[in-house]
């Protein structure tokens, strides 16, 4: 496991180009046949990937004792969202079946994790994010149709694209994670722009989607004190609660948002005018 330690503000802002992404890059998030795991200490959130091929994944009892507990989600929720093949998920002896762009919620409380891929040959890539939870909901899929899709943007401004919210109340319960995907439309680039913070909850990028030759530039940093990291295909980016998060892409590209903190309430932002972006 990964751990990456808090930061503060101020010591970010004098970080050179490696010193930022060592903090908050994640460059590899899918492994064949693995599970991969970072655990931040910003909100204690997890972040991973799953890629079942011709084996199945199994996160078991080893995993808890590196969180101190008996079992991984003894203390914990899980939100996945799958962007590869079909998967079949096996929760406490419980099949799901998670198709492309459907997502799992699995409760506090779920002790056997098993994945595995339906067809080889198209791999599931279930991308997810963990955190502290202190109420079990129960466990469910959540497909296309179960979403709030929210248009917006304009070609004029080039970051037309579509929020579709899958772990939020207007959906499901959870105790504190929310996740979602973010598309953008050919000829858009710029993702959360004009930008804000949210002093209440942190949030981690995923961007995938994206060609070997596409990159996007994350934006990062105090609103007056901006630091950027070039993202690839299929990795995350750590966002501190005190920092903006959007980006430009050179395509367009698609992102996973999940947010942890202190409520479940999507547009709670502090905006930042432009003319006040440094």
């Amino acid at each position: 496991m990964d751990v990456r330690q808090s930061i503060h503000s101020d010591h970010a802002k004098t970080l050179d180009t490696t010193g930022i992404r060592k903090e908050f890059l994640v460059e590899k998030i899918f492994e064949a046949d693995k599970y991969t795991m970072v655990y931040s200490h910003i909100d204690r959130i997890v972040i991973g990937g799953i890629m079942p091929v011709k084996n199945t994944v199994t996160i078991g009892a080893e995993v808890g004792k590196q969180f101190g507990v008996n079992y991984f989600l003894e203390r914990r929720e899980l939100g996945l969202i799958n962007i590869g093949g079909d998967a079949t998920i096996i929760v406490d002896g419980t099949t799901y079946t998670v198709k492309n762009e459907e997502a799992l919620y699995i409760g506090k409380g779920a002790k056997s994790l098993e994945f595995k891929s339906v067809d080889s040959s198209k791999p599931a890539k279930l991308y997810y994010n963990s955190a502290p939870a202190h109420h079990t909901y129960p466990t469910r899929t959540i497909t296309k149709n179960d979403t709030v899709a929210q248009p917006l943007g304009s070609l004029e401004t080039c970051n037309k694209r579509t929020i579709r919210k899958y772990l939020v109340p207007d959906v499901l319960e959870t105790c504190q994670l929310s996740m979602g995907m973010t598309r953008l439309e050919e000829g858009s680039n710029w993702n959360s722009m004009p930008t804000h913070t949210h002093e209440r909850r942190m949030e981690v990028y995923f961007y995938f989607d994206m060609d070997d030759e596409t990159i996007v530039f994350h934006m990062m940093g105090k609103p007056q004190e901006t630091r950027h990291v070039v993202m690839h295909n299929e990795q995350a980016v750590i966002s501190p609660s005190w920092s903006i998060h959007s980006g430009v892409g050179t395509k367009r590209y698609t992102f996973i948002w999940g947010m942890i903190g202190e409520n479940l309430t999507f547009d709670d932002m502090d905006h930042i005018a432009m003319k006040d972006i440094r």
